[in-house]
C-alpha cells in the first residue's frame, strides 16, 4: 500500500492525504481521522525516510546508555528505559538507544546526537552537580527533559523527579522510633545531585530530632566499583561498633549489604535493618523483603515523555516540573534495635 494508492481508495488528493497523516490543523480534524482510519485498516505505513526530509524530523527520542561494570547490574535503568519506551509509542516516536562505552563521557555521545541530527528531543537521567548535559543543550536550545534536577535551582528547564529528601528523612524516624540510634548511610562517591538531596534529607532529620544519643557513620564507594562496594560494606559490618541501622542510597547497595551480612552469618533484622530507595522488583524477592521506597521509575520515565513530546510539539511554552513524593514500602528488612 503506497500513498498513491491510499489517496485513490479515498478519493481525495495525495498532499491532502499526505498532510492530514502529518495532523496538518489546516485539514479538518474529519478528514484527518478519516485517512489515518483508512491508512490503519488498509496497512499504509509512511516511509520514515521521506517523512524526515519533508518535516526535517527524525522521529527519535534518544537515551544515553553508559555502558560500566558489566558485573553490576543497574536496575533503574531497564525499568526507565521500559517506561520511557511506552510513553513514547503512545505519540508515535521511537526511542533511539545511543551508547556511551567505558572510558567515553556521555556528553561526546550527546553532542554527537543532537548535531548528526539522529534524534529530535533527548532525555537527561542522574544529573550531575555541574551536569555539562544540561549546559550542552540549553545553550543549544534543543528539546530535552531530565530525571532529576539541579541544586541550584536557577536554570529554566523541564523536570521530573522524586522527593528524595522526604523519604530519606521518613527512613530515618521509622527506624529511629524503632530505637535504632547507631546509624549509616551507604552512598556512591560520585556527584549526583539525587545523592546530595538524600544525604541531606537524613542529615536534617537527624538534627531536627536533636538527640545526643544518635550516631551517624557515612561510607561511600564508587558506583561501579564492585571490590570497593563490597570493602566499604565489610568495613561496617565488621566494626567493634556496628551499626544497628544501614540506610542505603539505592536499592542495589541495599541488596549488596544483606548479602554481606549474611556471608557473616547476621540476621536481618534481628541483628541489623536495613532500608534501600527505588523499589526495583528484586527487592521483593530479597529474604526477608526489602523494605523501600517506591520511586515510580517506571511510570515517570513515561510522563517524562509525555511531557518532551509538549514540548517538541511547542503546546509547552514554558518549562515544565514535576515532583514525585515516594511510597514507602514495608517489608521484612527492618526491626527493632538489638535489646530495644
Amino acid at each position: 500500500m503506497t500513498l498513491k494508492k491510499l489517496a485513490e481508495e479515498l478519493g481525495i488528493s495525495v498532499a491532502t492525504v499526505s498532510r492530514a497523516l502529518a495532523g496538518h490543523e489546516q485539514i479538518a480534524k474529519k478528514t484527518r481521522a478519516k485517512v489515518a482510519e483508512a491508512a490503519q485498516k488498509l496497512g499504509y505505513v509512511p516511509n520514515a525516510a521521506a517523512r524526515q526530509l519533508v518535516s526535517g524530523r527524525s522521529g527519535f527520542v534518544s537515551f544515553i546508555l553508559p555502558i560500566r561494570d558489566t558485573q553490576l547490574v543497574d536496575s533503574y535503568l531497564g525499568e526507565f528505559i521500559t517506561g520511557l519506551g511506552e510513553g513514547l509509542v503512545d505519540h508515535g516516536v521511537d526511542l533511539l538507544l545511543a551508547t556511551a562505552q567505558q572510558g567515553q563521557s556521555e556528553l561526546s555521545v550527546l553532542k554527537h546526537v543532537v548535531e548528526s541530527g539522529r534524534a529530535d528531543g533527548v532525555v537527561v537521567p542522574r544529573l550531575e552537580i555541574a551536569d555539562q548535559r544540561v549546559a550542552y543543550l540549553l545553550e543549544r536550545r534543543f528539546p530535552f527533559v531530565t530525571h532529576g534536577r539541579l541544586l541550584d535551582g536557577q536554570a529554566d528547564y523541564s523536570w521530573l523527579d522524586a522527593d528524595g529528601e522526604l523519604a530519606f528523612g521518613e527512613a530515618f524516624e521509622l527506624l529511629y522510633r524503632l530505637g535504632h540510634r547507631h546509624f549509616a548511610l551507604l552512598t556512591v562517591s560520585e556527584l549526583l545531585t539525587f545523592r546530595f538531596r538524600r544525604e541531606r534529607g537524613l542529615a536534617q532529620a537527624v538534627a531536627r530530632r536533636g538527640d545526643p544519643d544518635v550516631r551517624l557513620d557515612i561510607v561511600s564507594a564508587p558506583r561501579f566499583d564492585r571490590q570497593a562496594r563490597s570493602r566499604a560494606i565489610g568495613g561496617m559490618l565488621n566494626a567493634e561498633a556496628r551499626p544497628t541501622a544501614i540506610i542505603a542510597l539505592f536499592d542495589e547497595l541495599a541488596i549488596s549489604v544483606m548479602e554481606e551480612a549474611e556471608g557473616l552469618g547476621l540476621t536481618v533484622p534481628t541483628d541489623l535493618s536495613v532500608v534501600g530507595y527505588d523499589n526495583i522488583v528484586a527487592a521483593d524477592y530479597t529474604r526477608p523483603g526489602l523494605t523501600t521506597f517506591d520511586a515510580q521509575v517506571r511510570s515517570s520515565a513515561a510522563k517524562i515523555a509525555h511531557m518532551l513530546m509538549r514540548q517538541m510539539s511547542g503546546e509547552a511554552r514554558a518549562a515544565q516540573t514535576d515532583l514525585i513524593q515516594p511510597e514507602l514500602k514495608l517489608r521484612g528488612s527492618h526491626g527493632p534495635a538489638p535489646g530495644a
